[in-house]
């Protein structure tokens, strides 16, 4: 029998993700993105993005299905984020996934948009282990959380400020760099010295699996501002990557310990930061010694996309879950088990 197709809806943010997927194969994967118009800004405006979906997601649902080659009639399902995520952009993703479902007839299934990030990787490399450990990295959220039995997430750690895509994009503007600013401080930071500065470490050594990110964007800031008031030229290069070390060796050292508590020797990563070039590098080799497999989709996958939310709502579907046309959008949605 054939598995059903799922259609899945991503609009937590400033990206009009849809993908469609059978089973746990990928049949395709589009993205719309509005950050053009929100670096003119220095970082998302609400109002905007909530406008780039209304315009971006019919013409973003129909060449997913063109370049899956199939049609609004093959879809078995809708899944769609419903949080967290910015309220007027997440309205308009659930308002077309209703009317995609009720039009069709089919179930509506709304999805948790950071254990969708979990979920995606199964596409690359299989059903997850019965207990793996998860770090979530992105602009809004960085997160730790055991997985087990493929389904139930319990949180370990999470920010106690700024999340680590935030720090990057904060730093980035200090060094005059555009947004977003992952990117562009993983390209500058390939040209610069990761041990010339020491930036600190922040909740490092307090044995907890919280992170903390204000402080050393703080720290950055400051070096810069002493720099430029001595007339001296900043380094830009080295101030990127001595920040990005530190970023990476606080993610990277909490989720080994977080793997090493919970007996658990698997570790993925997901989210946007997880397609940093130096996270992937240093996670995989540290985690080599440590006797742990790190599993990160590639970067395509780790940014948001529809596929992430097909394939957890193919996942759902099979396990029964329904949530049907009374669900509604919620920006504060807390990581619950189940997924």
């Amino acid at each position: 029998m054939t598995e059903p197709l799922v259609l899945g809806i991503e609009t937590s943010c400033d990206e009009t993700g849809v993908g469609l997927v059978r089973g746990t194969t990928l049949l395709a994967d589009v993205i719309a993105s509005s950050v053009d118009e929100h670096a003119r800004y220095g970082g998302v405006v609400p109002e905007v993005a909530s406008r780039a979906h209304l315009d971006a997601l019919v013409p973003t649902v129909d060449l997913a299905l063109e370049r899956a080659g199939v049609s609004l009639r093959d879809v078995d399902a809708v899944a769609v984020t419903v949080g967290p995520g910015l309220a007027g952009a997440l309205l308009v993703g659930v308002a077309a996934a209703k009317s995609y479902a009720l039009s069709l007839g089919i179930p509506l299934i709304g999805v948790n948009h950071l254990a969708a990030h979990v979920a995606v990787d199964t596409v690359e490399h299989g059903p997850l282990p019965q207990r793996c450990v998860a770090l979530l990295v992105s602009g809004g959220h960085s997160s730790l959380l055991l997985v087990e039995d493929g389904a139930e997430l319990t949180g370990l750690g999470a920010t106690v400020d700024d999340a680590a895509g935030e720090a990057f994009d904060k730093v980035a503007r200090v060094l005059g760099l555009p947004f977003p600013g992952g990117p562009h401080i993983d390209r500058v930071a390939t040209d610069g010295d990761p041990a010339a500065i020491a930036f600190p470490r922040g909740k490092a050594g307090d044995g907890s699996l919280d992170f903390s990110f204000s402080g050393l964007k703080t720290a950055v800031a400051r070096w810069v501002e002493a720099r430029e008031r001595a007339g001296e030229a900043v380094p830009v290069a080295a101030v990127a990557a001595s920040f990005q070390e530190a970023v990476v060796d606080v993610l990277v050292a909490k989720a080994l310990t977080a793997c090493a508590r919970h007996d658990a020797d698997v570790l993925v990563i997901g989210g946007g930061v997880a397609a940093n070039s130096r996270l992937r590098a240093v996670a995989t080799e540290r985690a080599a010694r440590a006797g742990v497999v790190v599993r990160i989709p590639r970067p395509g996958l780790c940014t948001d996309n529809g596929a992430m939310v097909a394939t957890l709502g193919a996942d759902l579907l099979a396990r029964g879950v329904r949530t049907g046309l009374e669900v509604s959008a919620d920006p504060s949605l807390a990581l619950v088990p189940p997924i």
